[in-house]
């Protein structure tokens, strides 16, 4: 897997101060994509156990609320594989802080099986997850009032409550 950017002490992708993950490759191809050179699948630099290594110190300090992982796309069959293992990693080590995805893809189409994105690390890495953030990006839907999305029709799934009753269930609107 290839990487385009990190950033370090990001507001934008997720509660609080976090580290962002762009991850490389994505056959969405959403109009108006705000990172469409990530489309890429070798755009970038490749994503190494030192580029972990770099992760995992800078999610260290307290003030670090957690990872987000966005791109490209994360749930590029592909990226789930290189992911599972690192998003594994930062669980080990770093319990308390909470891990932020973006998709393309609905939750719906993650978890049907022959979809696209569907492969045998999917429900591990979404177990491994607290919130994610689904559904292409729509220009005709774009609200630039939406807290952590770009169009009205993505949502903020938190994936804990969504485990727990068995039905999708969204961030409260006080942490949308």
């Amino acid at each position: 897997m290839y990487y385009g950017e990190i950033k370090n002490c990001d507001i934008a992708n997720g509660e609080g101060v976090r580290v962002t993950l762009f991850v490389s490759g994505c056959t969405n191809h959403c109009k108006n994509c705000f990172q469409p050179q990530t489309w890429e699948f070798t755009y970038g630099q490749p994503f190494t156990e030192e580029t972990e290594d770099t992760l995992l110190t800078m999610l260290s300090p307290s003030y670090i609320n957690g990872l987000t992982l966005l791109g490209g796309e994360p749930f590029e069959p592909a990226n789930q594989r290189a992911l599972l293992p690192f998003v594994k990693r930062v669980r080990r080590a770093l319990p308390k802080k909470n891990i932020w995805a973006y998709t393309g893809f609905t939750y719906e189409d993650l978890l049907t099986d022959g979809s696209h994105p569907r492969c045998e690390v999917t429900d591990e890495l979404l177990s491994l997850l607290d919130v994610l953030v689904d559904g292409r990006f729509v220009e005709a839907l774009k609200d630039i009032s939406l807290r952590f999305r770009g169009s009205s029709n993505q949502r903020l799934i938190d994936l804990n409550a969504t485990r727990e009753t068995g039905e999708v269930r969204l961030l409260p609107e006080g942490k949308r």
